[in-house]
């Protein structure tokens, strides 16, 4: 039987099988408000044989956006928004949806990436971001904020606040955005936080405010929904954040009861010098798992069904979360099912849609040749 299509519990969400469609943003929504390419966008991947799919980096405040584009869960509208397409996606899938909560920090004011992705300046849009120092993503641009006191309590408000937007919008399970050099991620890193109160310096400071974050979290979203927190292995810089210190960061949420460690690196220099290779970020996977017991997650550059069987199947991380390859094959869970024995669920419209050699793939019993 194949481990990739076996059942996996997070706490009180049993998934059929391993793998996550990952949160991808889509740099599309207007004022934080999702629109109808998200109703698309979601209700599409909803269908892709992955047993849950993340909502893409969904910002909890408005100056927290990478860019004018992206998605946000901070007020009314943001969350009526994303109402009727869940709505929709629960009338037709029984994938488990998820949302992942982000701050950009000081990588925000951005144009979207097919404009540039370079900073916007304040005269012609942009706003002015805020970090853990004032220290600039890149030479050049407008340095943030460093936050103070009163601007660490509205940032954990802020996270509180969608995560519970997120509850009554019927999710079944948060990760929290702690990688790819967003605001989180620039307080765990060396090279982007500078601070010298308790939120800086040692590693014990730079992981007090992530820990806090996830502390509000996780004390506001109900007992049986799981959260994971999605980190960056390493910076891929010298003198950076590790794999050795992202295990020590585990260990931390560990204590705190935290369901998943979704894997990833890089995002918060652009120094970084990355050795891209198919699954070439298993291995901090499995280092984590290793180390501390938890569920892990592997991501990046995963393509082929028999790499994400090998993946789960050898103990390197305990499920697989696919983003471009499923923006390339929305249809990539069936095609994995039918390669490796496995079964999916497919809405009864689709059910005459298999080849005649996969009869069993959407593991029902009448197909109907009429």
């Amino acid at each position: 039987m194949s481990t990739l299509f076996s059942p996996i519990q997070l706490r009180g969400l049993k998934l059929p099988n391993r793998i996550m469609v990952a949160p991808m943003c889509q740099y599309s929504a207007e004022n934080g408000e999702a629109n109808d390419w998200h109703f698309t966008h979601i209700n599409m991947l909803a269908l892709s044989g992955a047993a849950m799919f993340c909502i893409e980096a969904t910002h909890v405040e408005a100056i927290g956006r990478i860019t004018p584009g992206c998605l946000g869960l901070w007020n009314d509208a943001t969350e009526a928004a994303l109402k009727p397409i869940i709505a929709s996606v629960r009338k037709h899938s029984k994938s488990a949806v998820a949302m992942q909560l982000a701050h950009a920090g000081r990588k925000g004011s951005s144009h979207t990436p097919w404009d540039g992705g370079q900073q916007i300046p304040l005269a012609e849009g942009g706003w002015q971001t805020e970090g853990p120092s004032a220290v600039s993503h890149k030479e050049g641009e407008l340095a943030p904020l460093a936050l103070d006191a009163p601007g660490l309590a509205r940032v954990r408000e802020a996270f509180v606040s969608a995560a519970k937007r997120a509850e009554r919008l019927g999710l079944d399970a948060l990760e929290l955005h702690g990688a790819h050099g967003y605001l989180l991620h620039q307080f765990l890193s060396p090279i982007s936080n500078k601070r010298t109160d308790q939120y800086g310096g040692s590693l014990q400071n730079r992981l007090r405010f992530p820990l806090e974050v996830y502390d509000a979290v996780r004390a506001v979203f109900p007992e049986q929904k799981p959260i994971g927190v999605k980190v960056s292995a390493t910076d891929w810089v010298e003198g950076g954040w590790d794999i050795a210190q992202t295990i020590e960061f585990a260990k931390e949420l560990k204590k705190r009861g935290v369901d998943w460690i979704d894997v990833s690196s890089g995002g918060v220099s652009p120094l970084q010098k990355i050795p891209l290779s198919p699954g070439y970020q298993v291995p901090f996977a499995q280092a984590v798992k290793e180390a501390t017991g938890l569920t892990t997650m592997a991501v990046g550059l995963i393509t082929e069904a028999k790499q994400a069987e090998e993946i789960v199947a050898s103990g390197k991380a305990d499920m697989v979360a696919l983003a471009r390859g499923m923006l390339y094959d929305p249809r990539w869970g069936w095609h994995a099912a039918a390669e490796l024995g496995g079964h999916v669920d497919a809405p009864p419209q689709y059910w005459r849609s298999q080849p005649s050699t996969q009869k069993e793939l959407f593991g029902k019993t009448t197909f109907g040749a009429r």
